[in-house]
């Protein structure tokens, strides 16, 4: 597409469900509300299914090495398809490995140790395995069948029946995995095995460890829209008309070329039809096909952040008359618009980007976040002011997106690694194709503060990695985050559609004179150091006061960054470093701090200051007025304290005790400030707009914690086993008042859910962070509960501390389950038979295959009958198999789907069992306990002219 380099004009779109929006609190002593409501589950309609494949993994934390192969026939057979050995083997006894469900970060489970990597937190990562068991309807087969894993830290290699199906370099992008030639069904289980490797970083943050996004198993139709295929993006052209081209990526596994018909339905925000269409398509077996599509839309409602307005796309493909799939995928109308002099346009109305930058860990569960909680933590930036949020520096988790798009966020999608050759262009390509229907998505950035930002080789990087965005999305902007090299005579401002500057507000104008056609923006601002609640620096005790007056060496106070911002309208917005703390990255410190100073909330997402500057900075349409700091000194009597008003009235009077302090106008970027003698009462407030008092604050000394208090973010949640909520825990005096200084231990009890995390915003605090125990930290801590699958009723939490009132709250628990694939028990499966030429003499049942022999001695499948021999005669099947814990220890069974003629079972050259008839039939024979490998041979008699063998699997299982 063409544009003037001073004016862009992107429209866009968003894969997502519709949901139902909420309006963020801006009250700021405990957590956020909403209206209580089942959270969305995204889900796809039949006739496919999309099923949680969360429950039931087994973990096992550290490296399980390869068993060393030896022998000629080992290496054979270690060579061939599904034959993979150690862990990754379907036979593995993992009985004796922890059972859990995802998402999981093994890593913040873990101590901290002084010894490990400051920026990722001061804690071992290491290596680990996930392993579970899948059973598959025998309806199934003729479908396809995938597998998706949203996210692993960091590399990983994923088995399916001892084959490997995929490898992955990144711990941001998704894992999409066609099973279907690998699939069994029935009791013939299917295993699933994952290693992964944390070891390796991509950060120079906290990253975890483990598969920390949901994991789904998806079946579709032969002919079917593939993952990610539905591509709907709104555009209007000059004449002020909306259309919405559809375009449809469709598979099909099927043994000929299929002649479908794909129709695509939009749906209003109240659920009505406005435009549909139909068109036909053709999809080559085992290739792709496309179908295109424009459906004309009349004055749709636009979607913006103040009115998210959601419509729906229903993509429908139909085969014969029959409709075989179906995609549901959210979309907003709305238009983007970058001017080099005015800065950055939504609806063509000029919007000023109040953004800040976050990482994806938050307290507790490091970065296995439960979906709810994205919300959470997006609300709490909009209680801010905030309009939009940069994902740093990675591919965000689906569900943020979904919780962007309902709540009116708009989002700038980073990419993590820079580099354009194949392995990493294709994780580019993967962003940009999952991401790129989502309204909330206005800007993709494809690097952050490269060092070959200002040479050639670097804008030659660049170039590849935007023409490749473009191929796939021409609707939204390029970025990239520099922090250098924008003067020099080759870099990649040249190269993108939007420069984005990290710091270096004193280039602002140098910049925009040299290149004046060249839209700017700040992609990262301020990094100024804050602990909440503390109000006086004491390095030696690792605190910075969060009075906004320790700026990174690099950065500046939240005050000048935002002015040197807000001054400029050429500077399109500003994205705060940060909105959240995180851990890692403790800078300008060390042990013991291990996460970092930089939010303007901490890690449990309670404001600090810099909040309620953003506040009354960014919010306009109400008055606002809040004070800092708390007024609870004791011991300081008489010793100056600074206060500081936050505020968007035009001047405001202090009174301490009511007595005038003095009177101050305001101005928004310094904000009004007091130097006032410690004196235990009532510290108040009042701010002024034309002479008239508008807004008023008021902070008084607390006495002495007496009771505890809890208050939940959502008072019901869904009973699916994956709901959360967190919960603020606060110590009171006896007249109700929050205790700010109170920093005392808690204890938790409870009913009908469970603690998955626990946190208090302490960035030197080594408590476990999970349990049920938690000090407060100036006050406040936070714990997080979830529901369990299947649970209704009431959620009951308990907290205790010693000396004070318990404090007691309830949540209802209501009926709810999102489509899930059971728990499958693990049991052996003996796949990996050798069977003997038939013979007409009978064998010894103790005879084995020469090592070399990979010919006369074949290999059998347990499933596939022999074929028939027209003398008759003598087989031997054989496998050896080291059984699970369980088995080994008490004995277990050894069960034979279907036998065909007659057979004798033999463990480790003893005859335990037989089969005297010709029929097919199971057969079930005990398995003695006992240590190490077994030997399992099945003699069978081959009747003249008849077919035989094992028709059906062979399994282990433990006596009941």
């Amino acid at each position: 597409m063409t544009m003037d380099r001073r004016r862009f004009l992107w429209t866009s779109s968003a894969v997502a469900l519709v949901g139902a929006g909420g309006a963020p609190s801006l009250g700021w002593a405990g957590p956020t509300t909403r209206a209580d409501r089942a959270y969305p589950t995204p889900q796809l309609k039949a006739p496919g299914e999309r099923l949680s494949l969360d429950q039931g993994w087994r973990f096992h934390l550290g490296d399980v090495p390869f068993p060393k192969i030896r022998g000629h026939g080992w290496s054979y057979a270690n060579a061939k398809a599904g034959n993979a050995g150690g862990a990754a083997s379907p036979e593995y006894d993992d009985s004796d490995w922890r059972e859990l469900d995802l998402p999981h970060d093994w890593v913040v489970e873990g101590p901290f140790d002084k010894d490990e990597n400051l920026a990722q937190g001061y804690r071992p990562r290491g290596k680990a395995w996930y392993r579970r068991a899948l059973r598959l309807d025998p309806a199934d087969r003729g479908k396809h069948l995938s597998i998706e894993f949203g996210a692993i830290a960091t590399h990983a290699t994923v088995w399916f029946n001892g084959s490997v199906v995929a490898r992955n370099w990144s711990g941001y992008n998704a894992l999409q995995i066609d099973i279907t030639p690998f699939a069994r069904y029935g009791d013939a289980l299917n295993s699933i095995a994952v290693r992964v490797d944390a070891d390796a970083m991509e950060g120079w943050w906290y990253e975890g460890g483990g598969i920390y996004r949901h994991a789904w198993l998806t079946k579709r139709s032969a002919v079917h829209i593939a993952d990610d295929g539905v591509h709907a993006d709104p555009r209007r052209d000059a004449a002020g008309r909306w259309t919405l081209p559809v375009v449809a990526t469709l598979g099909n596994i099927g043994p000929k070329a299929e002649a479908v018909e794909v129709e695509a339905q939009l749906i209003d925000p109240w659920g009505k039809v406005v435009s549909a269409g139909r068109v036909a398509a053709e999809v080559p077996s085992l290739d792709q096909g496309e179908a295109r599509l424009v459906l004309s839309v009349d004055d749709p409602r636009l979607w913006s952040v103040d009115d998210p307005a959601l419509y729906t796309v229903r993509t429908r493909v139909w085969r014969g008359g029959q409709m075989v799939d179906e995609a549901v995928t959210s979309t907003g109308f709305r238009t983007l618009r970058f001017d080099a002099d005015q800065g950055f346009f939504l609806n063509d109305r000029p919007l000023k980007i109040h953004g800040v930058c976050l990482h994806q860990d938050h307290a507790g569960v490091g970065v296995a976040v439960p979906d709810s909680l994205w919300d959470f933590r997006l609300r709490r930036v909009k209680a801010m002011g905030a309009n939009a949020v940069r994902c740093a520096h990675n591919a965000p988790a689906p569900e943020m997106l979904e919780a962007a798009d309902r709540l009116g966020v708009l989002i700038l999608d980073e990419n993590r690694n820079f580099n354009p050759s194949p392995d990493y262009m294709r994780q580019l390509e993967w962003l940009i194709r999952r991401d790129r229907n989502h309204p909330s998505v206005f800007l993709w950035s494809v690097f952050n503060e490269e060092p070959m930002q200002g040479t050639e080789a670097g804008y030659q990087m660049v170039r590849r990695m935007v023409a490749a965005v473009k191929r796939l999305d021409d609707s939204r902007p390029v970025t990239a985050a520099m922090n250098d090299g924008m003067f020099n005579p080759i870099n990649v401002s040249q190269a993108v559609d939007v420069v984005g500057f990290n710091y270096q507000p004193d280039k602002y104008d140098r910049f925009h004179a040299e290149h004046p056609n060249l839209p700017l923006m700040s992609s990262e601002d301020t990094s100024s150091f804050m602990t909440r609640g503390e109000w006086f620096t004491d390095r030696s005790r690792n605190i910075l006061a969060e009075n906004d007056e320790e700026p990174a060496s690099w950065g500046a106070t939240h005050r000048k960054a935002w002015e040197a911002i807000a001054k400029r309208p050429f500077v399109a917005g500003a994205f705060l470093w940060s909105g959240f703390d995180y851990r890692g990255e403790p800078s300008p410190l060390a042990w013991p701090s291990a996460s970092s100073f930089f939010g303007a909330m901490d890690l449990c997402g309670f404001p600090k200051m810099a909040f309620f500057l953003h506040r009354a900075q960014w919010i306009k349409d109400q008055p606002l007025l809040d004070l800092a700091p708390h007024w609870t000194w004791p011991g300081k009597e008489g010793q100056p304290i600074k206060v500081m008003a936050l505020t968007n009235a035009e001047a405001v009077e202090l009174r301490l005790n009511g007595r005038l302090v003095s009177r101050q106008p305001v101005d928004p970027f310094v904000m009004p400030s007091w130097t006032v003698p410690y004196a235990p009462g009532r510290l108040e407030a009042i701010g002024y707009v034309g002479g008239r008092p508008v807004s008023k604050a008021i902070v008084e000394t607390a006495g002495p914690p007496v009771a505890l208090r809890l208050t939940p973010d959502r008072t019901v949640l869904t009973g699916d086993g994956a709901d959360a909520a967190p919960i603020t825990v606060e110590a009171l005096d006896k007249a109700g008042r929050t205790v700010p200084t109170a920093n005392l231990p808690v204890t938790f009890e409870i009913d009908n859910g469970r603690i998955i995390g626990l946190g208090n915003g302490d960035p030197n605090c080594h408590e476990p962070e999970k349990g049920n125990a938690r000090s407060l930290f100036n006050g406040l801590a936070q714990v997080i509960v979830q529901t369990e699958r299947g649970s209704s009723g009431v959620l009951r939490l308990r907290a205790s501390a010693p000396g004070l009132r318990a404090a007691r709250t309830q949540l209802s628990v209501s009926v709810g389950a999102r489509p899930m694939t059971p728990r499958t028990a693990p049991i052996s499966i003996l796949s990996d038979w050798r069977v003997s030429p038939v013979t007409r003499a009978r064998p010894d049942p103790s005879t084995k295959p020469a090592d070399h022999d990979m010919n006369s001695w074949t290999w059998a499948r347990p499933g596939l009958l022999q074929d028939a021999v027209p003398e008759g005669g003598f087989v031997l099947y054989r496998a050896t198999f080291t059984p699970r814990a369980t088995v080994r220890r008490a004995g277990g069974k050894l069960v034979f789907g279907r036998l065909t003629g007659p057979a004798e079972i033999y463990v480790d050259g003893v005859r335990i069992a037989a089969k005297t008839d010709a029929a097919p039939g199971a057969l079930t024979a005990p398995l003695p306990p006992k240590d190490g490998e077994r030997i399992v041979a099945v003699l069978m008699t081959a009747a003249p002219g008849e077919p035989f063998g094992m028709g059906a699997e062979v399994i282990v299982v433990e006596l009941e």
